[in-house]
Formats: C-alpha cells, sequence, structure tokens
C-alpha cells in the first residue's frame, strides 16, 4: 500500500447496466477514463455493441493502435506535428484512426501529410453541445463549431482540401453527461441544473439532428455520429441520427458520479491507503493520499472515503501528497497497518498514480494488471 484495484464482479454489472442505458445503440469506450489495456480489451470483448475507442491524444492513438486495437476516434484535435504525421502513415498502412478537427489549421495539416503519402483521411467535426442562456455559457468551452452556418462554413472550406474527406461528426454535451444533479446540502443548485439540462438538451438535440440531415442530404453519408457520456446516455439514444455513445466513467463509477438523480453504477475502481500514524485519540494518518481529480478545485473533487464507513476528512489538510490525516469515531477498531479505501473523484486519472491495478473477483485478489502508467506512457 498504496495500491489501486478494480473489482470485476462490480465492473461487470456496471457493464450490463450501460448496455440496458444505451438501448440499441452501439458503445464507444472513452479511454481516459480507464486507462489499462487490460479493461479496453476486457470491455470490448465483452459485447459486440461495444465498437472502437475514443482516444485522447494522437500519441496515443499511434499506441493503442500498435497494440492491437483499431477503430480508434481521437477525441480532441492535435497539433503535434510528428504524431499526426505517424497517424497518416497507420492510416495508410490499413488502420482505421479518425482525428478529430475544429478548424481549418488543424485539417490543413492533415492534408499535407496525406497528401505526401498519397491516401485519403477521413476526419471527424466536433461540434460543440453547449447551450447560451442570458448570462449563462452552460457547458464546455470546446469546438468554435455550433451551428448549421458554421458547419456549412467549414465544410465548404474542405472542399479545398483533396486528402481529406468528412465521415464523422461529434458532439459532446459536457453540461449534461459530466455535471451531477444530486449533490447533497444543495437543493436549490440540483433543481437549477436539472431546469438547465432540460431546455440544453433541448437546444442541442435539435440543432445536431439540423446538421446530420444536412450533411447527409448533401452528399456527406456521415458513418459516425458520436455522442454522449455517463451521465447522458438515455439522452443519446433517444436520438434517432446518433450511431454511437461514448462512455468511459460509468465502467468504474468514481465518487462524481454518485451525484446523478436517474442512474447508479457500482464503485469498480478505488484506492488503499495504509495508517501509518495515531496522532491523537480518534486521529488517524495514512500515507499517501493526494489524489486530486482535475477541472474546477473544489472539496467536490478531492477523494471519496468509503470503508470503513465514518470517516471524516481533515478539512484543513484534506488529500495530501506524503500524508492524508482522518477522524474516525466508526465501529471498527482501527489501529497502525490498517488498510482503509478510497474512490477517486475521476475515473482513469487515478491510474496516473498506479503502475498496477490489483484485480479482485469473487471477493479474492487474483492478480495485478497495468495501467498505462505501468506499460510506461503518460500521455497527457
Amino acid at each position: 500500500m498504496p495500491l489501486a484495484f478494480v473489482d470485476m464482479d462490480l465492473l461487470d454489472e456496471n457493464i450490463v447496466t450501460i448496455l440496458k442505458r444505451a438501448g440499441d445503440k452501439r458503445i464507444r469506450l472513452a479511454s481516459k477514463s480507464i486507462r489499462s489495456k487490460f479493461i479496453l480489451d476486457y470491455v470490448l470483448k465483452s459485447d459486440p455493441r461495444f465498437q472502437g475507442i475514443m482516444c485522447y491524444t494522437a500519441d496515443e492513438a499511434i499506441w493503442l493502435s500498435e497494440n492491437g486495437f483499431d477503430d480508434l476516434l481521437i477525441g480532441y484535435p492535435s497539433m503535434n506535428t510528428g504524431a499526426l504525421k505517424k497517424i497518416v502513415d497507420k492510416i495508410a498502412s490499413g488502420k482505421k484512426i479518425i482525428p478529430m478537427i475544429d478548424d481549418m489549421v488543424q485539417a490543413t495539416v492533415l492534408n499535407e501529410f496525406a497528401k505526401e503519402k498519397g491516401c485519403m483521411v477521413d476526419v471527424c467535426l466536433d461540434i460543440d453541445m453547449s447551450t447560451d442562456f442570458p448570462r449563462i455559457h452552460f457547458g464546455v468551452f470546446r469546438s468554435p463549431i455550433h451551428t448549421l452556418d458554421d458547419v456549412k462554413g467549414i465544410v465548404d472550406q474542405l472542399k479545398t482540401l483533396s486528402h481529406i474527406r468528412l465521415k464523422s461528426v461529434m458532439g459532446y454535451e459536457a453540461q449534461i453527461a459530466g455535471l451531477g444533479d444530486h449533490i447533497d446540502g444543495a437543493r436549490f443548485k440540483n433543481r437549477a441544473v436539472r431546469l438547465l439540462k432540460k431546455r440544453s438538451h433541448k437546444d442541442y438535440s435539435h440543432r445536431r439532428g439540423e446538421i446530420v440531415n444536412w450533411l447527409n442530404t448533401n452528399g456527406y453519408s456521415l458513418e459516425i455520429v458520436n455522442a454522449g457520456g455517463t451521465g447522458s446516455i438515455e439522452l443519446s439514444a433517444e436520438e434517432p441520427w446518433v450511431t454511437e455513445i461514448t462512455v468511459g466513467s460509468g465502467f468504474y463509477a468514481p465518487g462524481l458520479f454518485d451525484h446523478y438523480s436517474h442512474f447508479k453504477h457500482l464503485p469498480s475502481v478505488g484506492f488503499v491507503l495504509q495508517i501509518v500514524r495515531l496522532p491523537k485519540t480518534k486521529y488517524f494518518t495514512c500515507l499517501g493520499g493526494g489524489y486530486i481529480a482535475s477541472g474546477g478545485t473544489g472539496v467536490i473533487k478531492q477523494p471519496y472515503p468509503y470503508l470503513p464507513e465514518g470517516i471524516e476528512p481533515l478539512k484543513n489538510e484534506g488529500f495530501g501528497e506524503v500524508q492524508t490525516p482522518f477522524i474516525y469515531e466508526g465501529k471498527e477498531t482501527l489501529k497502525i497497518g490498517d488498510p482503509i479505501i478510497f474512490r477517486h473523484a475521476k475515473a482513469g486519472e487515478l491510474c496516473e498514480h498506479f503502475n498496477y491495478l490489483s484485480v479482485i473477483r469473487n471477493d479474492k485478489l487474483i492478480e495485478q494488471i497495468t495501467t498505462y502508467r505501468g506499460d510506461g506512457k503518460s500521455f497527457l
């Protein structure tokens, strides 16, 4: 200890739940929320509706393609020219890798490499699903492509590139998929978020349908219309033009996904710290623990105490780089050397701190599997 673990029995239950929530849609795995080749392969083989991976960098897509994976959609634009040249080489050799664009600068770089290689590169257009309400930008700042007119504008420019084809579109509704609406002690905020979600869904689903219909009727024959995230699976499944839904966090079910009103997954991944000090009565200190989630800061991004029940981290110290103190007044008798189990706030980021996930099956530790870090890879 410290160690990270994956409970395969709970992972299996999450797989079943995700398949049910997605209706009859294909499901693409979000690698940033998994970060283990073993788990990616395990989920992909668990059901034929799991098809393809959404990578988070071009370098990661190259590495996964060299390790037997295919159908790789790069979820974010890249300007790493060395990596993009390798991506085009992989495409020319028969690999299915789809770069993401939302600007002609990105597309032009790809086109030059494709021209040199003498191949066509199929790209995906990132459409921003955020909604602007009066004085509120509801969503994240991603693509500059928001409307059908924006799509028409960039499509006209793409026609000038001889080795680029638009075959896919993606729209990630982060304000639905990644924003909890059932946070303890935030009743008013929860109601406001649910109302904004409802209105935003009406907005972006209309825009997405309008864009897909125009592209399909103007000769683009889209192969992929990608949508969704763990928090918006059902809404994405309702849109008939959506062909696949990206899911990542739902497999591990980290702490942030406790705060949703319409679904509940099981915490299949967590980490274990060891008590190393007893500074005073009812106070205990573990070694390590500073695994804070990215994004906007706040207590909600700290790890979540899990077992035994009743752990209360100290507000003034939180989860530290080398030690984490807590108060405990529960039923267990704790002593130096005992394990304490926590959950990370987000999913795959935990794997950046550990070389291995200890595998639990039938309540027993049976083996260790590597994370990306354990494979010597750190992409972001």
